[in-house]
């Protein structure tokens, strides 16, 4: 998963109504953020059992506690990791390109 100071990019920033409308802000497609913190999370927020999933935090955003869950146990809304990519330096990709591991860029 994830580490702390980790550069990510967002690769999906479809969100439902619902999701909009309970966040105070939301991350955006191919922008870069820092990991502030990666855990154990829902995968949905919402009633119901929604199953688990690795929960994003970013340095960049800061959301609200998730109203969903018991006030003496409310954790701030996070995303799901699956949201995000790492972040390859041009030295990696570079390195990966020479070992073949990605295309060439043309």
């Amino acid at each position: 998963m994830f580490e702390s100071g980790e550069k990510v990019v967002c690769v999906n920033d479809t969100f439902s109504q619902f999701e909009r409308r309970i966040y105070r802000a939301l991350p955006v497609k191919d922008s870069v953020y820092t990991v502030r913190e990666s855990s154990l999370g829902r995968r949905k927020t919402g009633g119901g059992d929604s199953g688990i999933s690795y929960r994003v935090l970013l340095e960049e955003i800061v959301n609200g506690p998730d109203p969903y869950m018991h006030p003496d146990r409310a954790e701030e809304l996070g995303f799901r990791s699956d949201r995000f990519a790492p972040l390859i330096s041009e030295e990696l990709e570079a390195e990966a390109e020479i070992y073949e591991l990605i295309p060439a860029k043309k």
